[in-house]
């Protein structure tokens, strides 16, 4: 062993403390999570009105073990301290609804834009929690739509020239000609 990792056992087996039990020490009384305000419905969402901007964003993700959430972010924070406005478990419009219908109405029309999926139910989320702000398709999906319009193009196109090249060869072949 190398003597840093003689000194981390020595000073473990010294203070006679695992992971675990620090864990815990932290959570239960030097965290202050016992006072938390949104301790008692953190398993379904948080709520940070304080941290909205009049740019959002607004997207589904799985954080673990396949769970999935929608968050709303302030995007002028450029994911810094103070960008997470909400995290909502799952993704069914009328519970995100309800979570985001918390915030004053004052607050949610001040937003001027919010970038968001093309999914219909991001839209309605939206429309309804921030009737004030222009909607904005995200980047990443209208360049995938594109990318698809293009493939099924580029797909039907060679099709075409593959359906032209055989024609020709059994003409070709007809006339007793070669190609």
């Amino acid at each position: 062993m190398d003597n840093h990792a003689v000194s981390c056992q020595s000073v473990a087996e010294h203070y006679c403390m695992d992971g675990k039990q620090l864990q815990s020490q932290y959570k239960d009384h030097l965290s202050d999570f016992q006072n938390w305000d949104q301790r008692a419905h953190a398993q379904e969402y948080i709520l940070y009105p304080k941290n909205m901007g009049y740019h959002l964003c607004i997207d589904e993700t799985a954080l673990s073990k396949g769970d999935l959430y929608t968050i709303l972010i302030n995007r002028d924070k450029r994911g810094r301290k103070g960008s997470i406005i909400a995290a909502i478990q799952g993704t069914k419009t009328d519970d995100i609804i309800a979570v985001l219908t918390k915030m004053p109405q004052e607050l949610r029309n001040q937003v001027k834009e919010i970038t968001l999926d093309m999914a219909g139910s991001m839209q309605k989320i939206a429309k309804t929690c921030f009737p004030r702000a222009m909607q904005v398709i995200d980047r990443f999906h209208v360049q995938k739509l594109v990318y698809e319009a293009v493939q099924e193009l580029r797909i039907t196109y060679r099709w075409q020239v593959i359906k032209e090249e055989n024609k020709a060869m059994k003409a070709a072949k007809e006339e007793g000609g070669s190609i």
